[in-house]
């Protein structure tokens, strides 16, 4: 049985999702315009630190934490901000970022390059 490759998937959900700089989310976050969400595991985020102010949502739980109708569900979701999801590396957050949209979410953005890019260029870390 041949499967699709992930980076296949990955690429498919960057041509149908919006990808923001870096410099954008900052500007956004700092601004009160988004909620940037971390989907990283939690031994990533004890690990590598933090995004300052970003709310953590495990990858696992990412779409019953956004869904209203979902007993998981988050009243953080239930926002008009726009909602900047990143991962370490921008696959994941690829591909989470594609689920909510087709769930029927309008604002949601992915970060270009995850934590590690963010990390790597010396941006604040909590």
């Amino acid at each position: 049985m041949a499967i699709t490759p992930v980076q296949e998937l990955v690429m498919r959900a960057k041509e149908e999702i919006e990808t923001l700089s870096r410099d954008e989310v900052w500007r956004l976050a700092e601004a009160g315009e988004a909620l940037v969400v971390d989907i990283r595991d939690p031994r990533e985020l004890e690990r590598e630190g933090r995004f300052p102010g970003a709310m953590h949502a495990p990858r696992g739980m990412l779409e019953f934490w956004f869904d209203p109708a979902s007993p998981y569900h988050k009243e953080a979701f239930a926002t008009d901000k726009k909602i900047i999801l990143f991962c370490a590396g921008a696959w994941r957050s690829a591909l989470a970022a594609k689920a909510l949209r087709d769930m029927g979410g309008e604002n949601i953005a992915e970060m270009d390059g995850g934590f590690g890019a963010w990390k790597k260029d010396g941006r604040p870390v909590e």
